[in-house]
């Protein structure tokens, strides 16, 4: 099997080299960062449609995790396009944070589709070096389709936990590896090491939940589903919410 795999990514190794050129030039991800907003915004639309039922459950208890004021302050982190904002609950305020400035034009659209929320700011930063944030000054803080594609995922969750209030909670729904002597996990294997070039620095192969339970979090809730997507690759999904 692993001799299959080295002989697979080989061949993808060949078949995409002018990107690994162009990424060894320092030209790949300039592009990205241009291009990819792009096609997320219509890879959102897609997954939104099927993944609304698990969206809305995972995020029905927002509101329980407001503060004194009634009012929920919120944080996404890689916030992309905002295609989280329709299923926030109304008065909430929300903070944007993504390290790519392109997706600026996308999130108005999507403030601008969303009256129900209270928008405060887009700031431009990485989630693992989220200083702009002040300690213990949100109620939630969210992260959908994001652990997959950070630096560090360990220190991401360390500023989680940093911006979030004592009893605040994080939310997250992320695709994950696929359980090990499958085909899907065989499949990702064989593309992971092309996979992060092509979408943003997104890995197949991460196993997010072992992160998540070593965080530190006084309360875990986490589930493993296979999400119905048209994507095989990215249908193992772990979603939850974690508090403080």
């Amino acid at each position: 099997m692993e001799l299959t795999i080295f002989i697979l990514r080989l061949a993808i190794y060949i078949l995409a080299f002018p990107i690994y050129l162009l990424n060894f030039l320092g030209l790949w991800g300039r592009i990205c960062k241009k291009c990819f907003p792009y096609f997320l915004a219509r890879f959102t639309v897609m997954y939104n449609e099927q993944m609304a039922s698990k969206k809305r459950e995972l995020f029905g208890n927002l509101q329980e995790f407001a503060g004194p004021s009634g009012k929920l302050s919120l944080l996404e982190v890689g916030c992309g396009t905002g295609a989280n904002f329709r299923f926030y609950p109304p008065g909430c305020r929300v903070t944007c944070i993504d390290p790519n400035p392109n997706f600026e034009k996308f999130l108005i659209k999507s403030i601008a589709e969303s009256r129900h929320l209270q928008f405060e700011r887009f700031v431009i930063a990485a989630g693992e070096n989220m200083h702009q944030v002040a300690d213990g000054s949100v109620d939630v803080v969210v992260c959908t389709l994001v652990l997959c594609s950070v630096k560090n995922q360990e220190q991401i969750l360390r500023e989680v936990c940093r911006v979030l209030r004592p009893g605040g909670a994080f939310y997250f729904m992320e695709h994950v590896a696929a359980e090990r002597s499958t085909w899907n996990s065989f499949w990702q294997q064989v593309l992971d090491p092309v996979w992060p070039l092509l979408f943003d620095g997104c890995s197949l192969t991460r196993e997010s939940w072992k992160t998540l339970e070593r965080a530190g979090f006084s309360k875990l809730k986490l589930q493993h589903i296979q999400a119905p997507l048209s994507w095989e690759m990215v249908r193992p999904h772990i979603y939850g919410y974690a508090v403080k």
